[in-house]
């Protein structure tokens, strides 16, 4: 196998591993020694669920989260000079997409090491899929402001989008504080703008609806904890 950094997916919870992720992607995991985390814990889990006979103590693990400094990460591609290739995992989903993975694939790149994304569940383009709303120009904003009258102004803005650019505009919030942005987001924005709420995608309880606000006022789902990407788009 030709060196290079094998950006591996990670299932979106507790999903059965050959629902979501080929059987090739088992091949190359079995094959690399060397992997770069967000998590060393869960890695171990899943690196464990997607190869039983993987042995764990002859993997070398680097941990890589908002935390790591420029400094620490320097050293975690070195594998690849020697003709090791090394893995980038996610703690769920596609890696360095909404990500601190981001980093290492820059890294790599300016080194001029092979990049290679292997094939597997990205909760924001499955999202999407599903909504119904434009597919052909959207944005991923991340995160919006903590501070109440600053994400208001944010929520607007990206509503002023929907109607002035026909962008359909996605963002994420910290599981435990869905409840609150939902609530927020029907007294926000227009009566007649579309929301779609995806959570717990390719789950057992799966969520995914598009309605107009109007019609989520009184009746919002418990998003409490559950992973969701909510998206918004004209009538």
């Amino acid at each position: 196998m030709e060196p290079a950094l094998f950006l591996i997916p990670v299932t979106l919870g507790e999903t059965v591993h050959r629902k979501v992720l080929p059987d090739y992607n088992r091949e190359i995991i079995s094959r690399i020694r060397y992997f770069i985390v967000e998590n060393v814990r869960t890695a171990r889990r899943f690196l464990k669920k997607s190869d039983p006979s993987i042995v764990i103590d002859e993997i070398q693990f680097h941990v890589l989260n908002k935390h790591t400094s420029p400094e620490q990460i320097s050293d975690y591609l070195a594998p690849v000079t020697r003709g090791e290739s090394v893995g980038l995992i996610s703690e769920a989903g596609c890696p360095a997409v909404a990500d601190p993975g981001a980093d290492i694939v820059a890294m790599a790149h300016r080194k001029n090491y092979r990049v290679v994304p292997l094939v597997g569940p990205s909760s924001l383009l499955m999202a999407l899929m599903a909504s119904g709303f434009n597919g052909q120009s959207f944005t991923f904003h991340g995160y919006l402001p903590m501070e109440a009258s600053a994400r208001e102004a944010c929520v607007k803005k990206l509503e002023a989008r929907i109607y002035a650019e026909n962008q359909t505009q996605l963002f994420i919030e910290t599981p435990f504080r869905n409840n609150k942005l939902m609530e927020e987001l029907v007294h926000i924005c227009r009566p007649t703008t579309k929301l779609c709420v995806a959570a717990n995608i390719t789950c057992d309880d799966e969520y995914i609806r598009t309605r107009p606000v109007k019609e989520w006022m009184g009746d919002i789902p418990d998003l409490n904890k559950k992973p969701t990407i909510f998206l918004l788009y004209k009538t």
